[in-house]
């Protein structure tokens, strides 16, 4: 004797329900018939109906054949959570397809307009970002003994933390291991001061994570300069590495400012200091936050 078919549990019925809908949304946002559909899957009509319906019990494989189809993730048509808006699938697809460094510009956008904290409550803190020689310290500690603040370097952090001079440290670690160590201080000092000056290395914006952990504690300036006005602040630090190769040096760091100028560009604000004196570029600082000087 055959034992008569046993019904299916609500759950099974509500997630093939469920499963259906999102076929028939996507199919729908592509403005695919449901016999275009079936022509584009290789998956028969007929099925293609019982499984939007709710009633088809499809195979994994074919199913696979229609997420194809319909430019989805398979994984998206099997979710198990409810009202799961396909804007949202098309969405991570779309930032799926980014750079890093377009991710983080996204990112930026999408908590500037949809309530990530305000610039101006992350004023206790300012970080100053950009090339050697844009002007970072010399206008962050003057700028911080006005706030009445400490003046962090980062890389004076990280100095000390590696127990070595900032120029073996990449020699001896690598730069994996040194953009840790950067996190790492980083994270440090954030938690110390609720209210500082901090000036960072001018790669740290090349690091996803560590841009934005810094971007969302501190309101962050890019302190920019021409590549003329680097060099020669460069040179005049002492440092006359730049001058062994002097054009070189320049392709090379004109080709760095191009590749950072997004990144750098993400800041809350921005100070140019090029052609300008000290005084002038400080001033110019301490009013972008009304700071009588």
């Amino acid at each position: 004797m055959n034992a008569e078919p046993t019904a299916a549990p609500d759950e099974d019925v509500s997630y093939l329900q469920q499963l259906g809908a999102r076929v028939r949304d996507a199919r729908t946002r592509l403005g695919l018939s449901r016999k275009a559909l079936a022509g584009k899957s290789e998956v028969s009509e007929r099925y293609l109906a019982q499984l939007e319906s709710g009633q088809g019990n499809i195979s994994i494989l074919l199913l696979r054949q229609v997420a194809g189809a319909l430019e989805t993730p398979l994984t998206e048509l099997l979710s198990e959570r409810e009202g799961h808006p396909i804007e949202l699938t098309l969405l991570i697809q779309y930032l799926e397809k980014l750079s890093p460094k377009k991710l983080l510009q996204a990112k930026a956008i999408l908590s500037s307009a949809f309530g990530e904290q305000d610039p101006l409550t992350r004023r206790n803190r300012i970080a100053l970002i950009g090339l050697r020689g844009a002007g970072k310290s010399t206008l962050g500690r003057p700028l911080a003994e006005h706030l009445g603040v400490p003046f962090v370097e980062l890389n004076e952090e990280i100095r000390r933390e590696a127990g070595v001079p900032m120029g073996e440290i990449f020699s001896l670690y690598g730069d994996n291991a040194y953009r840790r160590l950067e996190r790492r201080c980083l994270e440090r000092v954030l938690e110390r001061y609720d209210r500082a000056v901090i000036s960072t290395g001018g790669g740290l914006v090349t690091e996803a994570a560590t841009y934005e952990l810094l971007r969302n504690a501190c309101y962050t300036v890019w302190v920019k300069a021409s590549p003329e006005e680097h060099m020669q602040r460069v040179i005049a630090q002492g440092d006359l590495r730049p001058m062994q190769g002097r054009e070189e040096a320049m392709a090379d760091l004109r080709r760095i400012l191009a590749e950072r100028n997004e990144l750098y560009g993400l800041a809350d604000a921005v100070i140019d200091t090029s052609n300008k004196t000290i005084d002038a570029s400080q001033e110019e600082l301490q009013n972008m936050y009304n700071i009588s000087t």
